[in-house]
């Protein structure tokens, strides 16, 4: 069982907000960021062989997945020259309110120019960073502006390929960020309620990837896999506990998974000859378990734990990744299913809830034997980068152009 079920699962979730609930999808990789679905059954037959589809919209550029509330499902776009801040009613879609200012964001390889971090819901509130770096918190209920920061303008950082993309982490009253800044402003926290910078940690550059929190010996920790690698910091006071190098030496690479915490483990991966590692925590020592570029390198998308397994993508995303089962405790591979196409996973009990790249929905057996799919659907046409919120047994993925809310129950 994992550190962030029930009893600690319920202080972390806290720090959430309390303004949401255990079954919400409040944030990147839901409830306790670890890809865990912890609603309402969903099932694996609809009378029409496919599930209801209960609304869609159409949306804007950016890579920033939806999330949900309450009611509310918050969508983070850009349109033409503003990113854009939605809440819609999460059941038909009806729009509640809308916040937007300007950009000019332009991505150097030529790619999608929208946000690319998650929202995050939080204490009645809805914090947004985007893509160049503008650090916002919204009310919930009337999406009026609270507090703003360029974080460009005021840590100065770099630029880096793909625009800010970690979606920030919400500890207690501090909203957590990879900023990437100089002198001292590699991660930085503010105070939930003014922006006010509150303490500042590490000189390293951001990654793509998005905090996590966990307990470790009943001490809660923040967890960023940035630039240069994993640091684990006491989210009140920014003071670094512990840190392990972990990243590619090619300078054109990016650590874009978020760290994974079972009981007292962290699991980090990357791409780019990086690999993967799994680091037992003991205080503010770090025991390897095991290392290897062979076994599970993530590189966009997030594994998940179930049973002491991991499963998820190994490989560049541009080159088909497979997806695979490893024993996190040894690294060793259980089964691998070869150029299976890039995608996200969500653990929903003992099963894997995938959207691949293709707009393919896949729910599978979450054992460690082989791949056992029971159901495989074409939900929506390609190409699906975002990942999907899964609240209440809806399901919400969005492509390039379109947002759709399917009914699992």
């Amino acid at each position: 069982m994992t550190r962030f079920l029930w009893g600690s699962f319920v202080l972390a979730f806290l720090g959430v907000g309390g303004s949401v609930l255990a079954h919400d999808w409040p944030q990147f990789l839901g409830p306790a960021r670890d890809g865990r679905y912890l609603g309402p059954p969903i099932s694996t037959s609809w009378p029409s062989g496919m599930p209801g589809k209960l609304w869609s919209t159409p949306v804007g550029e950016g890579f920033a997945g939806p999330v949900v509330a309450g009611n509310r499902l918050i969508l983070f776009h850009r349109i033409e020259g503003e990113e854009v801040v939605e809440a819609r009613d999460a059941i038909s879609g009806r729009s509640i309110w809308r916040h937007a200012y300007p950009t000019n964001y332009r991505d150097d390889f030529g790619f999608d120019e929208g946000p690319r971090a998650a929202p995050v819901v939080a204490e009645g509130r809805v914090f947004t960073f985007g893509a160049q770096g503008q650090l916002r918190a919204l009310s919930l209920e009337t999406g009026n502006l609270l507090w703003s920061v360029n974080t460009k303008e005021s840590f100065n950082f770099r630029k880096g390929f793909f625009g800010a993309s970690g979606s920030p982490l919400v500890e207690g009253r501090h909203v957590i960020a990879n900023i990437g800044g100089v002198d001292n402003a590699g991660i930085v926290a503010f105070d939930v309620e003014s922006g006010m910078v509150v303490w500042t940690a590490t000189n390293d550059e951001a990654s793509y990837s998005s905090g996590a929190g966990a307990y470790f010996g009943g001490v809660r920790h923040a967890l960023f896999f940035t630039r240069n690698g994993l640091v684990g910091l006491d989210p009140a006071s920014g003071q670094v506990r512990f840190e392990r190098q972990w990243r590619s030496r090619l300078r054109a690479s990016v650590n874009a998974a978020t760290p994974l915490v079972n009981d007292d483990v962290v699991f980090v991966s990357a791409t780019y000859g990086t690999g993967a590692t799994a680091l037992r925590v003991n205080g503010m020592q770090l025991e390897e378990l095991w290392s290897s570029d062979d076994s599970m390198s993530n590189h966009y998308s997030t594994s998940v734990v179930h049973g002491g397994y991991l499963y998820g993508y190994h490989g560049r995303q541009e080159y088909g990744p497979s997806l695979r089962a490893v024993e996190l405790l040894t690294g060793m591979v259980q089964w691998s299913e070869d150029g299976f196409s890039a995608g996200t996973v969500t653990l929903v009990g003992d099963r894997l809830l995938i959207v691949r790249e293709t707009g393919e929905l896949i729910i599978a057996e979450a054992s460690p034997r082989a791949f056992i799919p029971l159901v495989r659907l074409q939900i929506i046409p390609a190409v699906v980068r975002a990942y999907p919120a899964l609240a209440n047994g809806l399901l919400y993925v969005r492509n390039q152009d379109t947002l759709v809310c399917l009914d699992l129950r």
